[in-house]
């Protein structure tokens, strides 16, 4: 254990104990800290599609606390402690590389390193292709997530034309269901068209994510444009600039591509 590991693990003792400890973190649970553990992943991939080393540097130090806080209320209920969870991912991470820690040979495929991890869940005693895949993951992830894994035992479409289809299928029934149905039929479509865009070979979460930052950063040009007065102007007012930083850039882009072919 290094000397830094060794210090953050005796802060986090002493935040926890009773005789003197800090009352906020005296107070906190596993499911209470559960959503700051969530936060500081997000955290650490904001840093990273930032590619701000400084910041990836703080939010991963936030993220191994989260680790530490877990650990230490797990030791003091007598579950386990950091050591333990060091030694499992080491044990795990062993295991997933036969062919550097082991006598497989060849290199690590995405099929043989699914099958690694199928028969981890099976030694657990998984008894459906879909155990594993946590709840607490975000909706578009998990959606992806549990289609992978009816696809890995062949409940899955041959091509596009399939996912298009029911895509199609799904938003007629959206609109045309009633109030009662809807929240239902809206939550069908949004699954296909997650079906649809990983048939197409890209991560559904990817991609939302991209067209995310490019609604973020049209909309605040627009506001840009309108000079403080966007929520004044009417909605086609408002579609004529979101037309302008549209054009303005793609003007943009097809000067960086001549500058480029250059």
């Amino acid at each position: 254990m290094t000397d830094q590991t060794a210090r953050l693990l005796k802060i986090m003792a002493k935040l926890r104990d009773p005789d003197g400890g800090c009352e906020w973190d005296l107070a906190q649970t596993f499911s209470s800290i559960a959503p700051y553990t969530i936060e500081e992943a997000y955290e650490v991939a904001d840093a990273i599609e930032r590619a701000d080393m400084a910041e990836l540097r703080g939010e991963l130090g936030d993220l191994l606390l989260q680790v530490v806080f877990h650990s230490r209320m797990a030791e003091e209920e007598g579950h386990f402690a950091f050591e333990d969870v060091a030694r499992a991912i080491s044990d795990k991470m062993e295991a997933r590389h036969p062919h550097i820690f082991g006598n497989e040979d060849g290199t690590m495929g995405e099929a043989r390193w699914e099958d690694l991890k199928e028969q981890e869940r099976s030694d657990k005693g998984a008894t459906s292709a879909l155990d594993g895949v946590a709840t607490a993951l975000p909706a578009l992830l998990r959606a992806e997530k549990l289609q992978k894994r009816a696809a890995r035992v062949g409940f899955d479409w041959p091509d596009t034309s399939g996912p298009e289809d029911k895509v199609r299928e799904e938003l007629a029934e959206l609109k045309e269901a009633g109030a009662a149905d809807r929240a239902e039929e809206a939550g069908d479509l949004l699954f296909a068209a997650v079906n649809l865009v990983r048939a197409y070979g890209i991560a559904p979460e990817d991609a939302l994510r991209s067209a995310n930052a490019k609604f973020e950063r049209r909309f605040r040009e627009m506001e840009h444009l309108a000079n403080g007065s966007f929520a004044d102007r009417n909605l086609q007012e408002q579609e004529s600039l979101w037309q302008a930083v549209k054009a303005a850039e793609k003007n943009s882009d097809a000067k960086t591509s001549k500058k480029s072919e250059a």
